[in-house]
């Protein structure tokens, strides 16, 4: 990895972190979740960043891809929400979330998911399976008689590639793919009250362009190309309907039926557990040191 992306990716981690941070000090009760998350989006780009993806606010049982359109009414009053930020230099990508308990009840939960993360962190070195690292966050999170969520990882980050290899499991699976020189990837634990499986859930307000077709409608050939401007990062409904109005949700249904975006749901524990998060970024460098870009 050349020093330059090293340097991107320091100054990415850095601003995800304190975008993460001024967002966490936003979210109080009878706070607008919409609000919310349009500060911390025009905090990132003022502090010289671009979104790697929508942030997102996840609330009680909903684990993951919640991103609201704009008449959203959603409100803070004792919700468990997990806050998940991610910010990119030049499609350099620093990932992270936390989670905040505005109810007081699930003290926990939160830790779990925040002890899983540090202890994993302790453990990663050049050459770590990824099955150990796995293996430590599934034992700090049963430790508080809770489950880690099985089918939601850690994973890679390449540039402009938000998913990438290698996917760090939040449980012992066995794979013994090696932690290597040169990779970046986020470590993401979940905790769950309920099953540890997340299922679809609800409308998809988060997509990414896939597979860029023709296509002969003028509306969606003009949103076509405002999402190529996002170089394949996730990208939400509302982003579009606020520069294209209502013409932006038929191009969205049309580019979705000719298999042009991958779309993402929200994601719910399927036993309506209530869901905590923690996640940082980390790289691992040409020498084989570990560091967390989001700390």
């Amino acid at each position: 990895m050349q020093q330059e992306d090293i340097e991107k990716l320091k100054e990415a981690g850095k601003i995800a972190s304190q975008a993460l941070e001024f967002g966490k000090g936003l979210i109080k009760k009878n706070a607008s979740l919409l609000d919310v998350l349009d500060k911390i989006e025009k905090k990132i780009f003022e502090f010289g960043a671009k979104p790697a993806f929508p942030a997102q606010i996840s609330c009680n049982h909903i684990a993951a891809h919640y991103c609201p359109d704009d008449d959203d009414k959603t409100i803070f009053s004792n919700q468990l929400v997990c806050l998940d930020v991610g910010v990119h230099i030049d499609g350099f990508i620093g990932d992270n979330a936390v989670t905040i308990d505005l109810s007081g009840k699930h003290a926990d939960l939160v830790k779990a998911s925040k002890e899983a993360l540090e202890n994993a962190i302790s453990i990663i070195r050049h050459e770590t399976a990824v099955s150990e690292i796995g293996k430590v966050i599934q034992a700090s999170i049963q430790k508080y008689g809770f489950a880690p969520v099985r089918n939601l990882s850690g994973h890679g980050l390449a540039r402009y590639g938000q998913h990438a290899k290698p996917s760090i499991p939040n449980f012992d699976n066995g794979d013994n793919t090696k932690i290597e020189k040169g990779m970046v990837f986020a470590v993401e634990p979940f905790a769950s009250t309920g099953a540890g499986i997340v299922q679809d859930s609800g409308i998809a307000t988060v997509f990414s362009l896939e597979n860029k077709k023709p296509v002969r409608n003028p509306i969606t050939r003009e949103i076509l190309k405002e999402l190529e401007s996002y170089n394949g990062l996730p990208f939400t409904t509302r982003w579009l309907t606020r520069k294209f109005g209502i013409r932006a949700r038929i191009a969205l249904r049309e580019m979705q039926q000719l298999g042009i975006l991958n779309v993402y749901p929200p994601l719910a524990d399927k036993d309506k557990g209530i869901v905590s998060q923690a996640e940082h970024t980390l790289l691992v460098d040409n020498d084989g040191k570990v560091i967390v870009l989001t700390a």
